[in-house]
């Protein structure tokens, strides 16, 4: 292929995600405005204080109010732009917003994903308990270790003090918050996309991957888990379990390789779009990456150490 073809194929690649990323947004439209729309009405009349006070002592362990639980539980059952679109009609502390999101990310649509990773070499329940667990975990340990101060508010509901507060001020709050949200959420889907498409057409995913080779032995994985640890982290477990998948059946990827790849995995996924996508509501992006990173880390190397021990006392 000739250089000076380069400019079209990237052209054909932005046609190609334009539909797609236009189809996102109804799709995110469908989520996020139900769900937000839902959250709003339960605080006008009252009905999230009732959440707060039953889950306030267990959150509180935590750092979080209990009005943060309905987030949490949101994203156990959906995608991420569900909890996003719950975070943005909160007014939250940074602090507490970062705990939440980090919460959210290792445990959000865990009937697919758990689905996904079932097929590569892990347990259904195994998958699910671990990511439930260590997102009580990693918000236990950040409510210990992170500061108190210096920490801006995030969400809409932030500054609205002498706002309209009758019913339809109240919706029509609403109504901006999530477009605004929307619109910021599908230029970096948009972007994110186009990357996926020219990665693809130039056939860079494979080179772009063995550059982390090395970095698989600092995390515990084994250096054939190369190529698909850069695929989760790109285009997240969902998208890139038909990959998995196939890499497992045609034998490049063993299932004790394939199980150790998915405890980092249930921690650390799709880190491009998901810190992006929590950056554009205000959530410190190093947060995110490096606490994702080092429970993922720490997780594989204690399931390592586990089942050498197992091996040796049987």
């Amino acid at each position: 292929m000739k250089t000076g073809d380069a400019p079209q194929r990237i052209l054909g690649c932005i046609r190609r995600a334009l539909p797609k990323s236009a189809a996102t947004c109804l799709w995110l439209l469908k989520i996020i405005l139900p769900v937000s729309l839902g959250v709003e009405l339960l605080r006008y009349f009252g009905l999230l204080a009732y959440v707060a006070e039953w889950f306030g002592p267990l959150f509180a362990l935590i750092g979080l109010p209990g009005e943060t639980a309905i987030v949490f539980i949101t994203s156990v059952f959906c995608p991420l732009y569900a909890p996003i679109a719950l975070i943005s009609t909160m007014s939250l502390g940074g602090r507490e917003a970062t705990i939440l999101a980090l919460m959210c990310l290792v445990s959000h649509s865990l009937i697919i994903e758990s689905s996904v990773q079932a097929k590569t070499g892990s347990g259904f329940w195994e998958m699910t308990v671990l990511r439930l667990v260590m997102s009580f975990v990693i918000a236990l340990t950040l409510n210990f270790v992170m500061p108190h101060e210096g920490w801006s508010v995030v969400g809409s509901a932030a500054g609205l003090a002498g706002a309209d507060e009758s019913f339809g001020g109240v919706l029509l709050d609403w109504l901006g918050g999530s477009l605004r949200i929307v619109g910021t959420i599908l230029v970096i889907v948009t972007l994110l996309m186009i990357l996926h498409y020219v990665l693809d057409e130039f056939r860079l995913m494979t080179g772009i991957s063995a550059l982390f080779a090395p970095l698989m032995k600092v995390m515990g994985l084994p250096r054939e888990t190369a190529f698909l640890w850069f695929v989760g982290n790109i285009v997240g477990l969902a998208y890139g379990g038909a990959i998995m998948v196939e890499q497992v059946r045609e034998g490049k990827l063993t299932p004790a390789a394939g199980n150790l790849l998915n405890y980092h995995l249930a921690v650390n996924h799709s880190m491009l779009e998901d810190t992006l996508i929590f950056v554009a509501i205000g959530i410190p992006a190093l947060w995110i990456l490096l606490t994702r990173l080092a429970f993922a880390a720490a997780v594989v190397w204690l399931r390592r150490l586990y089942g050498q021990l197992s091996a040796r006392y049987i």
